[in-house]
């Protein structure tokens, strides 16, 4: 075993403190906990999945295919999680490699949706989905600086009738159905980076309390 893999004993979190989604994740990889399949196995199809979505984004005709892809890589998310917790197989490389993904597709989606409406929003749209592209890029640094300096506890999400924050994405498909997605631009180039400036208050909030 490398030096930056560590097993560790499976993971014993119970099953009520975790989000719907990760909860349906957890029972779904049962079956690969003892196999040769590796987390970040899962964490490639989660990030091939992703980017996919992002580029049918771009492309800005088939959007309702992008937006299911998207939300399929965001559930795929907590599969290599719940994997190597179960199974005892954490790494440094894994853990950084699972932070990446999420960056990339992440980013890839908002940048993707503003060139995928330049013909009904004019070039400003990319310049909108860059905003929220890079707004979610600072999020991305803060939140893995403060986990990085004081554990994961630090970055943790509030968990409200097993919902967190980030699943406003699994509402892409029907904002894409129902023909909404230049709102929705709209509302993250101007969210994301309010919630940016909200991260960085509690970053310095945090890094000075802990």
């Amino acid at each position: 075993m490398s030096s930056s893999e560590q097993r560790i004993t499976p993971s014993t979190e119970h099953a009520s403190n975790k989000p719907w989604d990760a909860r349906l994740a957890a029972w779904l990889i049962k079956p690969l906990i003892n196999s040769p399949i590796h987390p970040n196995v899962l964490t490639t199809v989660r990030l091939l999945v992703g980017v996919a979505g992002a580029v049918m984004f771009a492309q800005g005709e088939h959007f309702n295919i992008a937006a299911l892809l998207i939300v399929t890589s965001n559930f795929l998310d907590h599969t290599d999680g719940e994997l190597a917790r179960f199974s005892g197989k954490l790494s440094t490389f894994g853990h950084r490699y699972d932070l990446a993904s999420d960056a990339i597709v992440t980013i890839g989606m908002f940048v993707g949706i503003g060139l995928g409406l330049g013909e009904s929003l004019g070039t400003k749209s990319a310049w909108m989905g860059l905003a929220a592209g890079i707004a979610v890029a600072g999020i991305f640094h803060l939140r893995n600086q403060l986990e990085n300096a004081h554990g994961k506890s630090a970055t943790k999400q509030p968990n409200v009738f097993g919902f967190e924050a980030e699943d406003v994405l699994y509402l892409i498909p029907l904002v894409s159905f129902t023909d909404n997605m230049p709102g929705f631009l709209w509302a993250a180039s101007i969210g994301a980076p309010l919630a940016l400036l909200i991260v960085y208050i509690d970053y310095r909030r945090t890094a000075k309390s802990l």
